[in-house]
């Protein structure tokens, strides 16, 4: 919905916030009288993010890649005319989080840990097909962050997995950041199978 209204160490949360481009600085959820939460739809969304070029939206472009949601890689693969086992190859590289394999663009990094996106070049070069997370990251908008929580909901944290569930509460704990309709007890509201799955007597 979106409305107008008036022992993972810190380190590690620090470092998924980085992967999800989200910026480490308090503040109050929402901004500018803008409410997201973590049912809003993907159209909703995308209203929100309309293409754009500026620098501050290009920054993230030179610093890292987006992750890919399912029905990312096709699009992809079409655009480019190969098939996805050679996008996989050429192009992309794999990485977990929050128990999950997800993949992005793979990243020029010169012997850095960090590098510019295999598709950026004064632009994207595959911005009609681009993955889902550089479609909704807006660095130049207050709500920029938001949009990457979402994100993180909705694709990268899956509720019917302990591990991840598990995981994301570590998340929280080392002061990770939500959106309402994304706490625990929203992703699982049954108390006695959220104990079992913090407390590891749910595996599965």
């Amino acid at each position: 919905m979106i409305a107008q209204t008036g022992s993972i160490p810190r380190s590690s949360a620090a470092a998924i916030a980085s992967s999800l481009r989200l910026k480490q600085y308090p503040g109050a959820l929402p901004r500018l009288g803008l409410f997201i939460s973590k049912s809003a739809s993907l159209p909703e969304i995308l209203q929100l993010a309309p293409p754009c070029s500026c620098e501050d939206c290009g920054h993230g472009c030179t610093m890292g890649s987006g992750f890919l949601a399912e029905g990312d890689k096709e699009k992809l693969a079409a655009f480019l005319g190969i098939s996805v086992q050679s996008l996989e190859k050429e192009y992309l590289e794999e990485t977990y989080l929050f128990n999950k394999k997800v993949w992005k663009p793979k990243l020029l990094r010169e012997g850095k840990p960090y590098g510019k996106c295999v598709f950026y070049e004064n632009g994207c070069k595959v911005h009609p097909s681009k993955p889902l997370q550089c479609k909704v990251a807006m660095g130049c908008k207050e709500y920029g962050e938001e949009l990457q929580l979402w994100f993180m909901l909705n694709h990268l944290i899956d509720k019917e997995d302990p591990e991840s569930v598990r995981q994301f509460a570590q998340y929280l704990k080392a002061g990770g950041k939500t959106l309402p309709g994304g706490e625990l007890n929203d992703l699982v509201p049954d108390k006695k199978q959220l104990r079992e799955i913090l407390s590891y007597e749910r595996l599965r």
